[in-house]
């Protein structure tokens, strides 16, 4: 890279983080109430699928590890982490909010 290209580069990266700063801090906190369209629809198109393909995934894996979990007397806390959460994670929690 030449000097002029270096110095070019320099240049903007010390730009852009002098105005990122001060536009990240003035939004503030996130509202966790009132969530945006974009957070909604991220959740919305791409988390909800996700979440549904991971208790349908977790209803299978329970099924088969059920014979070993009835012999370590461990059927609950499996139940619990492959089908309930996912579950709860998907259906039972507000849009936006992950």
């Amino acid at each position: 890279m030449n000097i002029t290209a270096k110095q070019f580069t320099i240049f903007c990266v010390i730009a852009a983080l002098l105005f990122i700063t001060p536009a990240a801090s003035a939004q503030g906190m996130p509202d966790k109430e009132n969530p945006d369209s974009g957070k909604m629809a991220f959740d919305l198109l791409l988390m909800r699928p996700f979440g549904m393909i991971a208790t349908v995934l977790g209803s299978a894996a329970f099924v088969v590890s059920l014979p070993f979990s009835f012999m370590g007397g461990n059927i609950e806390p499996a139940y619990e982490k492959m089908i309930e959460d996912p579950a709860s994670y998907t259906f039972n929690r507000p849009l936006g909010d992950f």
